[in-house]
């Protein structure tokens, strides 16, 4: 009989439900990635727990039970639902913590403190109601993090078994905020830690001092909140659980994001078929209302506006470049500044820059498959997933040495990689590439090693596989 591990698996958001971020390919893909290692010798039962936010879109939900939890000197309700994605359960939260905030995530500190307590502990209980119990609890970032904290303090209080538990940091400096008062009416103290004063109140500190793993999502990034620069003030708590602490870099929902097959293109195409590629950029162009000049280098640069992301430095380095022949095309949402910053570039270089400051799915799959250069200056980055599209619809990227991307980009083999956070050593960075975009053969080398690189969620996964067996193992 094959050994069975249970993984209870919790995330704020996940595809195809919820989807606000990185953080929701990652828990849409892996959960169902470690299932698919299960063989005749283990069998993984993974399953994704969720709050039931207004905005989820989830089908054929069916009720698996109604509970309660302590709260204070009453109890509130606890509402759970369960649905299947390709074979894995997934359940639901809800009550009235959730139904009071409408969005995934809120910029009212108290509503989000209280809705992910409330759903931290009660995706814990739930274990309890459906007769199943979990051998390892892997959660991620600030939102699940009570869940370790709350499994640790009961079993210290209660003597219950030890459960085993892995916590992915997506983003350190997303910490949460204060739930001291918050905890003590749901009856869990504030343990006495090694964590620094400031640190103690927060779910993100409070969690990765709890679990008995902490994973950055990235090997590099796993390095860098070892330091002063990326710790967030937590680099000397980190540095005492080193040992504990690994990098596993993200992995891609490669069939998704397949050129061969994928629709929302103009012309398929994959690594044998390469010269296919140049229709998208003509379509593209097209599109965009640029000039249609297949010997024009196209930057693409799709990002979420902020300057963690580095945008503004792609901006000061196209202007850099103006007396040089290229276009580009920029796709992204976020800070008024920088979407206002895009704007005025456009309208400087109207024949070369299109700009598009909102999300467009479809539209970004159009650009990776028919842009030449794939701009991602990123200040910090934990892993990054755009990097890998990039590499896999032959667009060559152009990266900062951070976090993921230095873990992903191979410089001069499968695209160019530069140190420094200026706009200069980018625009240095794309001087290079442009030598090699010369070249048509060299050019298509590099493309050719982008595409053939293995970014799929099954190496990934077997990294967490090994993890959770040395975890239960000790």
């Amino acid at each position: 009989m094959p050994k069975t591990i249970n993984v209870l698996f919790l995330a704020a958001e996940a595809e195809p439900f919820i989807k606000v971020g990185g953080l929701g390919d990652v828990a849409g893909s892996l959960p169902r990635a470690l299932r698919a290692l299960s063989n005749d010798e283990i069998t993984l039962d993974v399953r994704l727990v969720l709050p039931y936010h207004p905005v989820i879109k989830a089908d054929n939900l069916k009720p698996v039970g109604m509970f309660s939890i302590p709260r204070g000197s009453s109890e509130v309700q606890v509402e759970a639902f369960e649905t299947t994605l390709k074979g894995m359960p997934v359940y639901f939260i809800n009550g009235d913590a959730i139904r009071a905030n409408g969005s995934v995530y809120s910029l009212d500190a108290k509503l989000d403190a209280e809705k992910y307590t409330f759903y931290s502990i009660a995706a814990l209980e739930l274990s309890r109601q459906i007769n199943w119990f979990p051998d390892v609890v892997h959660g991620n970032d600030w939102h699940t993090a009570l869940s370790l904290y709350y499994s640790l303090t009961k079993r210290w209080e209660e003597g219950a078994r030890h459960v085993a538990s892995v916590l992915t940091l997506h983003n350190l400096p997303f910490m949460g905020p204060d739930v001291s008062e918050i905890l003590n009416s749901y009856g869990l103290k504030l343990a006495q830690t090694d964590l620094p004063d400031w640190a103690r109140v927060m779910p993100l500190p409070l969690g990765l001092w709890s679990s008995d793993a902490i994973v950055g999502v990235s090997p590099t990034y796993a390095k860098e909140i070892l330091t002063e620069e990326y710790g967030c003030g937590l680099n000397e708590f980190l540095q005492l659980r080193h040992e504990t602490l690994s990098g596993i870099l993200n992995g891609l929902d490669t069939d998704s994001f397949n050129p061969e097959t994928d629709t929302a293109i103009g012309v398929n195409f994959a690594l044998e078929t390469l010269e296919k590629r140049a229709a998208n950029k003509n379509l593209l162009q097209a599109r965009l209302g640029l000039p249609q000049e297949s010997e024009i280098p196209l930057f693409a640069i799709i990002s979420r506006m902020d300057v963690q992301k580095g945008v503004d430095l792609a901006f000061s380095a196209l202007n850099t470049m103006k007396r040089l022949n290229w276009q580009a095309v920029i796709l992204g949402t976020g800070d008024p500044k920088l979407e206002e910053a895009a704007m005025k570039l456009q309208k400087l270089f109207p024949e070369r820059i299109k700009v598009e400051t909102r999300y467009d799915a479809g539209l970004a799959r159009q650009i990776y498959a028919g842009s030449d250069m794939f701009l991602m200056p990123s200040r910090y980055e934990p892993c990054g997933l755009s990097q890998m599209i990039a590499m896999r619809y032959g667009c060559v990227p152009i990266v900062r040495a951070a976090g993921g991307l230095n873990d992903t980009v191979r410089h001069g083999v499968t695209g160019f990689v530069f140190e420094k956070a200026h706009h200069l050593s980018l625009v240095a960075a794309v001087k290079n590439a442009l030598k090699v975009f010369a070249n048509r053969e060299q050019w298509q080398s590099l493309q050719r090693a982008g595409m053939a690189q293995d970014f799929s969620w099954e190496n990934s996964a077997r990294q967490y596989l090994n993890l959770y067996l040395s975890l239960i193992k000790s």
